[in-house]
């Protein structure tokens, strides 16, 4: 293991034990400020949305009813056997939400748990599930910066208080160790970076956006940042070729085998140079898709791609040390090949 991952990994765990036991109190303020009742006891959590299912099963997977999408043979090989095998029990908020409240009160939870925007529209979604059915609902920021607030808080409601404790400390050790030698990396040199989403690689996120927050953290700068409007956008090859970004970030297998040998990207600095790069996926995505803690697993990789003369750390043992910790599976040298080549 790396020394400094160690340090962090020892950071984490001290942490942990040296947190005191919290005081247990009768609510939480969630992301949105609103009081949410803390149940006498958390045994049951639904999941509003894939980001809020991966945050919950990496602190507490035994409480985890089900997923919003049922894990596919690939995924499961990542996650606890007994917990990656729970049924699909559908989402209620994203696109496609599919868990109507009648099915949400045959599961009989004892919280629901949400995670991601909080801004009005969810909050009020929030209020009015929780009205109607009588759970307690939870709406936790998800964006990248307050991850390790948002593990303190479920900490909270779950009564893992210590787990929470570190796995936030983990966080927020691995952001401000990066961030400390990015930080003196002049503005003039910082990468400028592309993350291309789609077959055509044409879909990409606009500056803010959810699914290049990560990118945006690591100090690169996102050539889509000065393109009119907000969150996910379709742009024409014509304005890439315009940005012509030194790095290329892609989720799509297809796109990141076809691009290479596409005339029609042939002009783009990022393709000629070499430098295109397929995120990893297994078991969910290292740059989004969806954006939850799974994010944390592609921090180091993404600075090793955008500033590799600063990290020279194996990225083999980071990421088994990752898994270990959040998905609670420790990967072998042949899923690690499979991972690390983004293969999905």
């Amino acid at each position: 293991m790396p020394a400094i991952d160690r340090r962090l990994m020892i950071a984490g765990a001290g942490a942990a034990l040296a947190a005191p036991a919290l005081a247990r109190t009768p609510f939480v303020v969630d992301g949105a400020g609103r009081q949410v009742t803390i149940p006498a006891s958390v045994e049951r959590v639904f999941p509003a949305g894939p980001p809020a299912a991966i945050l919950l099963y990496t602190l507490a997977p035994d409480l985890l009813i089900g997923w919003p999408r049922a894990n596919r043979s690939e995924e499961r090989e990542f996650l606890l056997p007994e917990i990656g095998s729970r049924p699909e029990v559908g989402r209620i908020t994203g696109r496609g939400n599919t868990a109507n409240l009648e099915l949400v009160l045959a599961l009989k939870p004892d919280l629901i748990l949400d995670a991601g925007s909080v801004r009005r529209t969810f909050a009020e979604l929030a209020d009015r599930v929780q009205e109607q059915t009588r759970i307690p609902y939870a709406l936790l920021d998800g964006s990248f910066h307050a991850t390790a607030g948002t593990y303190r808080t479920l900490g909270q409601l779950t009564g893992r208080e210590r787990r929470a404790a570190q796995l936030a400390a983990w966080c927020d050790d691995t952001m401000g160790s990066l961030m400390s030698r990015i930080e003196k990396v002049h503005a003039d040199s910082r990468p400028r970076v592309y993350y291309a989403r789609g077959p055509r690689g044409l879909e990409t996120g606009l500056a803010g956006s959810i699914n290049v927050e990560t990118v945006e953290f690591l100090g690169a700068v996102n050539v889509a940042r000065g393109a009119a409007g907000s969150g996910l956008a379709n742009v024409s090859l014509e304005q890439v070729l315009a940005w012509n970004p030194e790095v290329i970030v892609t989720i799509d297998q297809t796109f990141a085998a076809s691009v290479r040998s596409d005339p029609a990207w042939a002009g783009v600095r990022a393709v000629r140079d070499g430098r295109v790069h397929l995120s990893p996926k297994l078991p969910f995505g290292w740059v989004d898709f969806p954006p939850s803690v799974n994010r944390m697993a592609g921090l180091w990789w993404l600075a090793k791609l955008l500033y590799p003369a600063l990290f020279p750390e194996d990225i083999r043992a980071l990421t088994r040390d990752f898994y270990t910790l959040f998905y609670q599976v420790t990967p072998s040298e042949a899923q690690l090949d499979r991972v690390l080549e983004g293969r999905g």
